[in-house]
């Protein structure tokens, strides 16, 4: 226990279970495999009171406080171009603007751009509607009934459809205005990453496993492979090493971009929790992190040997891409982070206290990746 070595990442990410998820210092240092003084030493260096924790809190507050100014001084740009001449028109004619608006602007920015008051605006806003706004009030009820009940898939061409079906007359484009004030639409798929074009692969290693996925022993071969995770800060790129073994996650690595560094240091990882013996047979794909002259460096000084799938062929490296999939659709399926932060906390919570010690693995007999292998020494240790 004491020869292991953990990269910060993995401190840090230990130390935001017991601040920020509320488990108990025990709990994550047994589930994680580390003495409980090692995790009380890193919770003092990177917990809430640390100075390297207040150092980050000064900087976000700071960056906080930009971010709004700039939401402001962009709003009060904004507002003349989405209301062309209002400046100079009445104050009624403000108030319709400003309502038209209201889902895009806030009511304080609209007010100070345009020069009236809150309490005006209010007083305006609560007169008695005309028949066309009551019906418009009671259509958008209505679409919103048929928007839950598709499960939030439908957009305005098929809530039209099932309107008229229900007997109301109303037009498509109708329906999609009052979808848009109401901030209703339909689900989207994620857009489409553009992708990495490092032209021609310099040195491409052959394809060594040749889709051997079954292994007799741990730290014998080792895939890899990176994904990215959508937030609203932007793209979260997670690097895993995986033991073909037990499917075991034995190293990862996130970071807000994918140069060679992101796959280096989750293999380093990988490298210091399992320190293995003898020559480890390391498959990737033919990604331009892996073509790298660093990374074939790294290989020849820790003793591995690697081993690329063939161009374009994601099958040849299919344990790590199931690995994915599973993460996708068990923890962050139809979910966007608000932050970078929250969901490196998520994934490894799913990683570390989720997948490898309990979720039972078809490969495995029905046993956890932690829990095969602590069977196998079992067995080896009785022989």
């Amino acid at each position: 226990m004491s020869g292991k070595r953990y990269p910060e990442d993995f401190k840090i990410e230990a130390v935001r279970q017991v601040t920020d998820r509320g488990y108990k210092v025990s709990e994550v240092a047994d589930r994680l495999g580390v003495t409980v003084k090692s995790l009380h030493d890193w919770i003092k260096k990177y917990g809430s009171h640390s100075e390297q924790h207040q150092a980050l809190s000064d900087q976000q507050a700071e960056i906080r406080k930009l971010k709004a100014e700039l939401r402001r001084v962009t709003e009060e740009r904004d507002i003349p171009k989405g209301g062309r001449r209002v400046l100079c028109r009445g104050v009624k004619e403000k108030y319709a603007f400003m309502k038209e608006w209201l889902h895009r602007f806030s009511l304080t920015t609209m007010c100070r751009t345009l020069g009236v008051h809150r309490s005006g605006f209010y007083q305006w806003l609560n007169g008695s509607p005309g028949p066309r706004a009551q019906e418009n009030a009671t259509l958008t009820g209505q679409i919103k009934q048929c928007w839950i009940e598709s499960g939030f898939a439908y957009g305005y061409r098929n809530i039209t459809l099932d309107l008229h079906e229900l007997g109301h007359r109303c037009s498509r484009n109708r329906v999609h205005r009052l979808m848009k004030v109401a901030g209703i639409r339909s689900l989207r798929g994620y857009r489409r990453h553009p992708g990495f074009q490092g032209g021609k692969s310099a040195d491409v290693a052959p394809n060594t496993l040749d889709r051997a996925f079954e292994v007799d022993g741990p730290n014998k071969v080792w895939v890899t492979d990176f994904t990215y995770i959508r937030t609203h800060e932007g793209w979260l790129y997670l690097t895993i090493v995986l033991d073909l073994f037990s499917r075991q996650v034995i190293g990862w690595s996130m970071k807000a971009n994918a140069r060679a560094d992101l796959v280096l240091d989750a293999l380093l990882m990988a490298m210091w929790r399992r320190k293995p013996k003898g020559r480890v047979l390391v498959h990737s794909d033919q990604g331009i992190q892996y073509t790298c002259s660093d990374w074939r460096k790294f290989l020849k000084d820790h003793n591995l040997e690697a081993s690329m799938s063939r161009r374009g062929n994601c099958h040849d490296n299919a344990v790590a891409e199931s690995f994915f999939a599973q993460l996708k659709t068990e923890r962050i399926k139809r979910k966007v982070y608000p932050t970078r932060n929250e969901a490196r906390a998520d994934i490894f919570n799913y990683i570390e206290f989720f997948y490898n010690p309990v979720r039972r693995h078809g490969n495995n007999g029905g046993v956890s990746p932690a829990k095969f292998e602590e069977q196998y020494f079992m067995k080896l240790s009785g022989v």
